[in-house]
């Protein structure tokens, strides 16, 4: 099949026709123009020409086909295109939502180790929490041990001079004053705890530390309050440490200063305390162990047992030596010991006491524990009540006015055992004493300052 457009045939008849009128002549001429002209315009259009048919179509018509057979081909190739590269935007499109499926799946696992690390770290504080408060526990268990421990030490007595009664009051039997003891835990600090877990350390002063509300600084509170608790500990802890070491400091210097009461007096303290009665007591013997875990402070304590069970045994001893003053109140002789002008003679005589000045009917007490001997009148000193205080120790009290003991009676320290008078050799109110060993007498003031040495500091 072919075609063949108007004017290819136009050309082809005017050649024709320039043949023809080659051989026609000029006469032919007009017709041969008609001819032409109505060839050109029944040949206008254009000629589809196949197996010898031919097949006329106009302009637009042909126009027409030619762009539907345009349009055809671009669909096809626009089909085709799309077909051809189908799989490839399939497979683009699969990896694409692969990919973000990965990403997801990628971001959640980011998020549950993250979850994960969180819980963990809360899982560690916690641990960590529980950890310190334990150990606050721990020591604030050791520390009430401490202070049990502390308190379990008991008073020491002193063994000085006597004290003034107070007014209204009856004179006390004991020449005894109490030495302070240290003080225990005075702080406190009461620790509110997270609801699964609750410390409270408790004493006598109460300070409420509570954490902040805010959960945001909970932990920052929680470590805060920790700190707080371990500062507080450590003042308590800092405070029974200067207790133990006032406690055991006093201990020692009190055991120093009495062990020179003996060594002033030139008595022996062997002897004293071999002779020493002993009180009823007894019970299993259970020997003194210091645990191999024994901290500072334990060993430090154990020190100020054995400090205090030798100035028990030595104050059992010192109750027996006659350092205290006979009266009470300040000390003002009328006479020492020694040679003196007689106040009746006015010759040179040997006095063998103190002359205290005092009024008559003031107490006049014993000076250490012992037997009376002698209770009644005797010569010169008038009015005598003569104590026994054993090892060859033993003290006068002469011109009383009055007398509360008898011969046999056990006095103790303190204890009240007549008046003061001017009964016997004598010139007016005040007491008489003398301090003898083995029968000679001796200047009482040497005991005294050995007694007010004993009762300083």
């Amino acid at each position: 099949m072919s075609y063949r457009s108007g004017h290819c045939d136009d050309h082809q008849h005017a050649h024709n026709h320039g043949r023809q009128s080659a051989r026609q002549g000029i006469g032919q001429a007009p017709a041969a123009s008609r001819h032409a002209q109505g060839r050109d315009v029944q040949n206008s259009g254009y000629t589809l020409v196949h197996a010898g048919k031919q097949v006329r179509f106009g302009p637009v018509a042909f126009w027409i086909v030619i762009g539907t057979v345009t349009l055809l081909g671009m669909w096809s190739a626009a089909t085709a295109t799309y077909f051809a590269f189908r799989d490839d935007v399939l497979t683009r499109l699969i990896a694409h939502q692969a990919e973000m499926q990965y990403a997801y799946e990628d971001r959640i696992a980011e998020l549950r180790a993250k979850v994960d690390r969180t819980t963990s770290r809360q899982l560690l504080d916690q641990e960590q929490f529980d950890q310190k408060l334990d150990q606050v526990m721990r020591r604030q268990s050791v520390l009430e041990s401490r202070t049990t421990a502390l308190g379990a030490v008991p008073d020491l007595q002193t063994t000085g001079s006597i004290r003034a009664p107070s007014r209204g009051g009856a004179a006390s039997d004991s020449a005894a004053s109490v030495v302070p003891k240290p003080s225990p835990i005075s702080d406190t600090a009461v620790f509110v705890a997270p609801p699964d877990r609750e410390a409270r350390l408790e004493s006598r002063a109460p300070v409420a530390i509570h954490p902040p509300a805010s959960r945001l600084a909970k932990n920052q509170g929680v470590d805060n309050i920790i700190v707080r608790l371990q500062n507080s500990l450590d003042q308590i802890e800092g405070r029974q440490l200067a207790a133990l070491n006032s406690l055991e400091d006093r201990m020692e210097s009190r055991m120093r200063r009495m062990r020179s009461v003996f060594t002033d007096l030139g008595l022996d303290m062997t002897q004293l305390q071999a002779a020493t009665p002993r009180a009823a007591m007894g019970g299993p013997f259970v020997p003194v162990k210091l645990g191999a875990d024994a901290g500072p402070f334990e060993r430090q304590l154990y020190r100020i047992n054995l400090t205090r069970a030798q100035i028990d045994r030595l104050n059992r001893t010192l109750v027996l030596v006659p350092y205290r003053k006979p009266v009470i109140g300040e000390i003002e002789f009328t006479s020492g010991f020694g040679v003196r002008s007689d106040p009746f003679l006015g010759r040179p005589a040997m006095h063998t006491g103190l002359d205290f000045r005092a009024a008559t009917g003031d107490p006049v007490r014993a000076t250490a524990n012992g037997k009376v001997v002698s209770s009644g009148w005797s010569g010169g000193y008038g009015r005598l009540v003569e104590i026994d205080h054993g090892n060859g120790l033993s003290t006068r009290y002469g011109h009383l006015s009055d007398i509360n003991v008898k011969v046999g009676d056990f006095v103790r320290i303190g204890q009240v055992i007549g008046t003061v008078g001017s009964t016997g050799r004598s010139t007016g109110p005040h007491l008489h004493y003398e301090t003898r060993i083995d029968g000679d007498a001796v200047d009482p003031q040497k005991f005294l300052r050995a007694g007010v040495r004993l009762s300083a500091g």
